[in-house]
């Protein structure tokens, strides 16, 4: 993965003051940027990728190589450039016209010629700002591999059973968010505590942009309230953590039999007759990495075997792609701080109603509504400040 994509249209926020919409600073800043020419660093890896596109156009075309295992490969990499390519072909072609226009003005050589570039002058800067905002639009839409689904993992941390219960809140939550998008929820494994709260739940969630959507979602979530278990009515601090992964395309990452340990148990906790009588549970490890899964929660072992693999994938691929957007820190994305489980992103006072979000300082007095499932307002938010720090690093 390794990137947000951005809006299709730029929009800034704007406010009304006695009828008038006004921009904030930041977003007019990040609107003139979007318009500015391109040059240094992304010029130089722009016209990079067009020297490639031309390289394998080259190749492709050479009946030495359409019988080569690399064909397809080429194909689909000429595949991916050639939007990009054909945008910053028609940015450099009205750049080039603007360069030409201003230096016929500066030389002032042919007066004639000097009064037609000066009245296409301005039609010409419109045209070229237009196309310049066009490439860094396409880039930043193009900043995202794999698909739309993703994996959660909600675990309770410091505060027990209201932590759990906490968990509990947050899956319903995200839930019903889901059914206001039309997005379909699976449960892949919990662990239910005795008041009907979660030590810890994973699910997916399917839709048409889901991951893009909740990818802010992953960190240490605080809650401040008076816990059902209270009985002085005292306010506690309990903590949960999310992590949200994309979830792994079944062709996406490839995993050889001989690097995995399967070993099978024995499923503990509720459940029936099946419980602790058939070795239905399986975990699963891979050498290489360490990274184990386990899943216990349907009576076939089959069943707990394939969803045992689709989390294994998941978590892989989140691995990769950490590790990718390391190597790439120069243009990696901006998940608001690191995304990482251990992060604390926000805090949930319930006896204020009021929910905060440590990363772009947002406070929003709406939690009544906000655990509804009405989360809008705050991932819009999160979505556009990611958009600006990602614009503003090309």
């Amino acid at each position: 993965m390794g990137f947000h994509p951005a809006l299709v249209l730029f929009q800034p926020a704007t406010h009304e003051i006695d009828g008038t919409l006004w921009m904030s600073a930041s977003d007019k800043d990040t609107a003139d940027f979007l318009d500015k020419p391109i040059e240094g660093n992304l010029l130089d890896k722009l016209s990079a990728m067009q020297d490639r596109f031309v390289e394998l156009e080259q190749l492709i075309s050479d009946p030495k190589n359409q019988g080569s295992g690399k064909f397809q490969d080429m194909l689909k990499e000429h595949g991916s450039l050639a939007a990009m390519v054909t945008l910053y072909r028609d940015y450099s072609r009205s750049s080039g016209s603007l360069q030409e226009a201003e230096e016929i003005i500066a030389s002032g050589d042919d007066e004639e010629l000097k009064e037609l570039a000066e009245a296409e002058l301005e039609d010409l800067q419109k045209e070229c700002c237009e196309k310049a905002r066009t490439v860094r639009m396409a880039i930043l839409d193009q900043q995202v591999e794999g698909g739309d689904d993703c994996i959660f993992e909600v675990r309770a941390g410091a505060g027990g059973e209201e932590a759990a219960l906490f968990c509990s809140d947050m899956f319903r939550l995200y839930s019903l968010y889901a059914e206001k998008r039309r997005w379909k929820i699976e449960v892949l494994s919990e662990s239910v505590t005795d008041l009907g709260g979660f030590k810890e739940i994973t699910f997916a969630v399917r839709g048409s942009g889901a991951f893009t959507r909740l990818c802010f979602e992953s960190g240490g979530h605080r809650v401040q309230r008076v816990p059902a278990t209270e009985t002085q009515g005292r306010i506690h601090t309990s903590a949960i953590t999310v992590a949200v992964m994309q979830e792994a395309e079944e062709s996406e990452i490839e995993i050889e039999d001989k690097d995995l340990r399967i070993d099978t148990f024995c499923a503990s906790g509720p459940g029936g007759q099946s419980v602790n009588k058939t070795s239905s549970a399986v975990r699963i490890t891979h050498m290489p990495t360490g990274v184990v899964v386990s899943m216990q929660d349907e009576k076939s072992q089959h069943r707990n075997r394939d969803k045992a693999m689709r989390l294994l994938k998941t978590r892989m691929k989140e691995l990769a792609d950490r590790e990718k957007r390391e190597e790439e820190d120069a243009l990696r994305r901006s998940l608001i701080g690191s995304g990482d489980r251990s992060d604390r992103i926000r805090t949930y006072n319930f006896p204020q109603n009021r929910i905060s979000d440590h990363r772009i300082n947002c406070t929003l007095y709406n939690l009544d509504r906000f655990m509804t499932g009405d989360v809008d307002d705050l991932l819009d938010q999160l979505e556009a400040h990611d958009r600006e720090e990602r614009v503003q690093s090309l």
